[in-house]
C-alpha cells in the first residue's frame, strides 16, 4: 500500500500529511506548503474563535513567530457552525495577529482526524507528521502539575533529536457535534 493510500485510512506519525488549499480570513487561498517553504516545518493547529479552551492560547499563538523563526505557523478556524464573521469579529477583539485559514466546513479537520479544538501538528519541511496532540496539559505554566507537550517537540525535532513523545490526547470543544445539528423548537 502507498503512503497516500495509508493516510486516507489513517494518520500516523512518521508519514506525509497531504497538503491543502484554504482561504484566509482576507478570502485569499493560500496552502499548507506557503507556511512551510523556506521553513524545516511547520505548526498546524485546528483552532476555534468560540473555544474558550482555545482563547488561554492566544498569546502563545501570537509570540509562535517570533519565538520559532524556522518554523511556520497556521491556525485553521474548523469548528462546525462557526461563522467568517465571528471569526474576524475575535481576530480584533482578542488582537490576535497569527495567520489563521478558514475551513468552511471541516473538511481539512476531517482529514486530519482533528475532533477537538485545540488540537496542534508539527510537520517537517516535507510535510512528514512528527508530533499530533495537545499543547500542553491545560494546567497554567506556575502550576506544579504542568506538562508542555508541543514545545519539547519542537524543540526535539529542532535540534534534530528523535521526538520522544510524539503523540497526545487533546481535549477541547467538539469541531463537529450532533447538537449543531439538532432541529431547533418551534
Amino acid at each position: 500500500m502507498s503512503q497516500s493510500a495509508k493516510m486516507a485510512v489513517r494518520q500516523e506519525i512518521g508519514l506525509r500529511v497531504e497538503d491543502f488549499q484554504l482561504a484566509s480570513l482576507a478570502g485569499q487561498t493560500t496552502s499548507l506548503q506557503k507556511f512551510i517553504d523556506g521553513k524545516k516545518g511547520a505548526v498546524v493547529v485546528f483552532w476555534s474563535s468560540v473555544c474558550s479552551h482555545c482563547v488561554r492560547y492566544d498569546g502563545y499563538l501570537n509570540s509562535f513567530a517570533q519565538k520559532h523563526p524556522d518554523l511556520g505557523i497556521v491556525v485553521i478556524a474548523c469548528r462546525q457552525a462557526e461563522t467568517l464573521e465571528q471569526v474576524r469579529a475575535t481576530v480584533s477583539q482578542r488582537r490576535l495577529t497569527f495567520p489563521i485559514l478558514y475551513d468552511t466546513n471541516g473538511q481539512i479537520a476531517n482529514q486530519w482526524f482533528a475532533q477537538q479544538t485545540p488540537r496542534a501538528y508539527l510537520v517537517d519541511a516535507n510535510r512528514v507528521l512528527r508530533y499530533r496532540g495537545a499543547i500542553d496539559n491545560f494546567k497554567f505554566a506556575g502550576d506544579s502539575e504542568y506538562v508542555e507537550y508541543l514545545e519539547p517537540a519542537i524543540k526535539q525535532f529542532l535540534s534534530g533529536e528523535p521526538i520522544t513523545r510524539s503523540e497526545t490526547a487533546s481535549f477541547g470543544c467538539a469541531v463537529q457535534s450532533v447538537y449543531y445539528n439538532l432541529p431547533k423548537a418551534l
